[in-house]
């Protein structure tokens, strides 16, 4: 169909226009060109263009950065892609009710800096901020590293518009804190992952930037001193932040696929990556973690002393892109396992894997704060790959942990989707999807 017949020509790309970009996200979903991209400027631009959808019976994938791990992204035959990236405009920023208004197609990184501009801070972070769209995020309800004081995407969301899949507009305009007049309706949209409507526009709350970031990298000789740590330091270090755990097998990787130096002496177990944000310069933060090394708690830990130091101890933590493109074909976890019971699970896990998969690569790190854990698992065949994840799954959903803290179901979780959500929930969800996109053209396949 010549769809520049519909749309103004350079809304549309199509045949040979269609750049390999658009085949896929992040995801080891297997590549698929999509028939037609369509490119909107406006919120109009998706009315119109999912209108003319849901006459034509034609399915569409939505994509932001193509930075998820879940295929929600990658096209599947026979679909239209509808690209956010020139929804890219930031719309309002209001110093004073500390908010920020943007179009889905900006990045994570440019709401931070827009912020930052203001002298507030957007908290929600990620490796992929300088890809990952607020479209994105919002349809995943990303966590990332800083969850522990901040919250989800979904607890910094106060408005948003979507288009739904008949082409009409839900235009929740909230810019208040409080605001308890009927449904709560932008949470349809808020980790749905596209199957319900096309998230145009996003309200997020701001936050004031504290003056003084304090980071450490800190060694520990097993789990239950990681997990000492983290309770030291929520009693001890007030605005505590981030709380990144690093498995030695994932600091070996790193140090192997990027030439880093090791950062301490000795190789130990567990590295943790803590950050608090502070209103002013204290000796309190170097004080308390000096004594967690006296009291045993960890068997070492670096300050950094300035920001070019602390950039590079979390460029530790975010060199896991160019890990995961360096094992290829790699599984990457992101799953939720109660804290308690994460030592025995990584333990078990990693020596189930490694016995029944001689030679694979193993890498363990995660937001363990909020019990976040993230594993990728290679063993350089595609053939292993869902058995690994069949593996893991299992044993994580055995002890209540869910197979997604954060990236979504996609593709290629849902057939894993019933071992975390039980038959009425996942009922729910069908009636839901059936009610506003009866015609199932947004993201259809994906979580359901």
């Amino acid at each position: 169909m010549e769809l520049k017949s519909f749309f103004n020509d350079d809304l549309v790309l199509q045949g040979a226009e269609i750049g390999e970009a658009y085949a896929k996200d992040w995801s080891e979903a297997l590549p698929q060109n999509p028939m037609a991209v369509l490119r909107p400027r406006t919120t109009e631009d998706v009315s119109a263009m999912l209108q003319k959808a849901t006459e034509l019976s034609q399915p569409i994938v939505t994509q932001g950065g193509r930075t998820g791990l879940a295929g929600g992204a990658t096209p599947k035959q026979g679909e239209y892609a509808l690209s956010t990236e020139r929804l890219n405009h930031i719309l309002d920023i209001d110093p004073i009710g500390k908010t920020i208004t943007v179009q889905s197609g900006v990045t994570l990184q440019q709401i931070q800096e827009a912020a930052a501009e203001h002298d507030l801070l957007f908290p929600l972070d990620l490796g992929a901020r300088g890809t990952a769209t607020a479209g994105g995020i919002t349809a995943t309800n990303a966590g990332g590293n800083q969850v522990i004081q901040y919250g989800v995407t979904r607890q910094l969301i106060l408005g948003l518009t979507a288009v739904l899949p008949d082409g009409q507009i839900m235009a929740q305009d909230n810019k208040l804190l409080k605001n308890n007049a009927g449904f709560d309706l932008k949470q349809l949209m808020i980790g749905t992952e596209g199957t319900l409507g096309v998230v145009t526009e996003i309200t997020f709350r701001l936050f004031p930037r504290r003056d003084i970031t304090k980071t450490a990298f800190c060694a520990a000789k097993d789990f239950a001193s990681v997990a000492a740590l983290l309770a030291y330091a929520g009693k001890y270090l007030p605005g505590l932040s981030s709380f990144e755990v690093l498995w030695r097998d994932y600091m070996e990787e790193i140090l192997h696929v990027t030439g880093k130096p090791d950062l301490f002496d000795a190789p130990s177990p567990f590295y943790i990556l803590l950050e608090v944000e502070a209103a002013e310069d204290t000796e309190h933060f170097e004080e308390r973690l000096m004594a967690a090394v006296t009291d045993g708690v960890v068997d070492d830990v670096l300050l950094a002393v300035n920001e070019t130091q602390r950039q590079t101890f979390w460029s530790y933590r975010d060199s896991i892109a160019e890990l995961i493109t360096d094992m290829a074909t790699a599984i990457n976890f992101d799953i939720g396992i109660p804290i308690t019971k994460m030592a025995d699970f990584t333990d078990a896990i990693g020596k189930e894997l490694r016995e029944t998969f001689p030679g694979v690569r193993l890498v363990t790190f995660g937001h363990i704060g909020d019990g976040n854990l993230h594993m990728s698992a290679s063993t350089g065949r595609q053939d292993d790959c869902m058995k690994i994840e069949d593996l893991v799954f299992q044993r994580a959903t055995d002890i209540g942990g869910t197979i997604t803290a954060e990236h979504g179901i996609g593709v290629l979780k849902k057939h894993w989707l019933s071992a975390c959500r039980t038959e009425v929930e996942i009922t729910m969800m069908r009636r839901l999807k059936g009610l506003l996109d009866p015609a199932n053209i947004l993201n259809p396949g994906r979580i359901i």
